[in-house]
């Protein structure tokens, strides 16, 4: 059973994307490629900030969601990203 992953990356305006994938590495290269997300199609370059692993898709979907949520310090926060 593949584990599946909740990330977080910088987009080059500054904005923050979430999202999950079983292959966080190459999720990256898709969004860089502009094969990814289509909000990051118009943002790249992208840079990973964080990744946090769950068992399984629903799990991974659940986080996802809690992380949209939070606002954009809470999310720096959480990337350990300090903001003054």
């Amino acid at each position: 059973m593949a584990s599946w992953f909740v990330y977080v990356v910088a987009c080059r305006d500054g904005s923050l994307y979430t999202g999950i994938s079983t292959d966080v590495e190459a999720r990256i290269l898709r969004h860089n490629d502009g094969r990814g997300a289509r909000y990051t199609r118009a943002r790249r370059p992208v840079r990973l900030l964080y990744v946090e692993r769950k068992r399984n898709r629903s799990n991974a979907l659940r986080r996802e969601a809690a992380i949209k949520l939070l606002s954009r310090a809470q999310k720096m926060e959480l990337v350990g990203v300090v903001t003054s």
